[in-house]
């Protein structure tokens, strides 16, 4: 995907339209324009990591929920996240799990 964008950008520096590039790419004409402008602004073409609030639980104890939510299958929310603080010490609402 980044070559791909590197590709746009040649193009647009060599003097073609941003419609003709979108033509030949078959790529949507607004994607060119912000990928355009973007490179412009800060010059980079790579997309920039989402914002938002952070992850409370790791992968690892991701894992440790599902295999613990399969085994037994009748366990409550409020039950698996209980089980995780006592096995890794992290505490989650059970909204969270």
């Amino acid at each position: 995907m980044i070559f791909l964008r590197g590709r746009i950008i040649g193009r647009l520096e060599c003097g073609r339209t941003q419609l003709e590039v979108s033509e030949e790419l078959g790529i949507a004409q607004s994607v060119i324009s912000r990928l355009w402008q973007r490179f412009q602004d800060d010059g980079n073409v790579s997309r920039c990591y989402s914002t938002g609030r952070p992850r409370v639980t790791t992968p690892n104890e991701d894992r440790y929920l599902a295999v613990t939510a399969k085994r037994n299958r009748r366990s409550t929310a409020s039950d698996l996240s209980r089980q995780l603080s006592s096995a890794t010490g992290t505490t989650v609402s059970r909204e969270t799990v």
